[in-house]
């Protein structure tokens, strides 16, 4: 092995014993590390060596061909935070591995614990993710244990012209998993006070379950002599993820506070409201997000000082809103590039170097 070889291996094992460092400081976000984690480092890891809890342990050794699918359906989940929230005063910040912050929270920050709007959104995409990814692991033939949706093999319309046909993805062992490996160990957490928060945080999970089942859609193929469309093959596949993060960013927006204390369940804190059924695909939250403009050491909240703000916009990138009302600065980028290219014979191309400046505005 050369020299560049053996300087990849000691950054793996380096940063693998970082992260190790890291998994005991939170019981149920520790898993999201596995989302960030370069160099294939769980594999190597085995499930032994990982983030999960006991449980998650335990159906990590009994299925460690699922550990592909569970880092990616975190690494998913992950990525979707951080762009359905770019904008926003809270952008979804990952807290940097070996912090201050990291050591005590998850990879998510406080966020994971504190029952507020973004803590519903975290466990939604979280699961939805999981989802996700296992059911391509299964599409794409990767399992033993499942694969294409057997029961649309045969079947459809005769009249319409389609018959289902082709690889349906079929979501039924992706939900099971989900549930198996994110809500077991949220079950198994003890404490009387916390039993709002861990219901609501369960309801939230199967929410993003329940936007990947509800946004698969059916894609079709057309059959037929010179292009026509006298037959078509159909089959059910699941949406993109950014379309599924758009679906729950909606569902973060129109998110429902509830009680803290259970009674028989979960309920409505604005009495008025308290006849409203709660749906399944409902995000629900039990306290008000905290104050995202203003540095907080403590709970790894960065404020929103020296974030680029749009000063034309009206909506959450806006200056005035992203800046919190305390204004922003202005200052001058000059770009240099080439353009206005053309090939000359033979054999070259020619450019003009082009120069533009732009506007920043940043926070204050």
């Amino acid at each position: 092995m050369g020299r560049a070889g053996w300087g990849l291996s000691r950054l793996c094992v380096r940063w693998a014993a970082l992260l190790l460092a890291l998994w005991p400081c939170c019981a149920h976000g520790n898993w999201m590390w596995l989302g960030i984690a370069s160099f294939g480092v769980p594999e190597k890891l085995g499930c032994a060596g990982l983030p999960l809890s006991g449980r998650q342990k335990e159906l990590c050794k009994r299925k460690p061909h699922l550990l592909p699918s569970i880092r990616e359906g975190a690494r998913l989940a992950i990525q979707e935070c951080r762009s359905q929230f770019r904008h926003e005063r809270w952008d979804c910040l990952l807290l940097p591995p070996g912090s201050a912050a990291a050591a005590a929270f998850s990879v998510f920050g406080a966020e994971l614990s504190s029952g507020t709007k973004e803590t519903a959104f975290i466990y939604a995409v979280t699961a939805a993710g999981l989802v996700h990814s296992v059911t391509r692991a299964c599409s794409a033939g990767n399992m033993t244990e499942c694969s294409c949706d057997t029961n649309l093999q045969n079947g459809g319309s005769a009249t319409e012209g389609w018959h289902w046909g082709g690889c349906s993805d079929d979501i039924h062992y992706g939900m099971w998993f989900s549930r198996k490996f994110l809500d077991g160990p949220i079950k198994n957490i003890t404490g009387k006070d916390g039993n709002g928060l861990i219901s609501m945080n369960l309801h939230n999970n199967e929410a993003g379950r329940q936007a990947v089942a509800k946004l698969l859609s059916v894609d079709c193929r057309c059959h037929g002599v010179s292009g026509s469309c006298a037959v078509k093959t159909c089959w059910k596949t699941m949406s993109s993820f950014e379309k599924i993060g758009q679906y729950l960013k909606d569902k973060y927006e129109n998110s429902i506070q509830v009680l803290d204390r259970l009674k028989k369940k979960l309920r409505r804190k604005e009495k008025a409201q308290r006849k409203i059924p709660i749906r399944k695909e409902d995000l629900l939250y039990i306290n008000k997000s905290p104050n995202y403009c203003v540095e907080d050491h403590k709970l790894g909240i960065p404020g929103t000082q020296g974030r680029e703000c749009n000063r034309t916009s009206e909506g959450p990138d806006g200056c005035n809103l992203l800046c919190c009302g305390r204004g922003y600065n202005t200052h001058v980028v000059r770009h240099v590039e080439r353009c206005e290219c053309k090939f000359v014979w033979c054999c070259y191309v020619r450019c003009r170097r082009c120069e533009s400046m732009t506007d920043v505005h940043t926070c204050k």
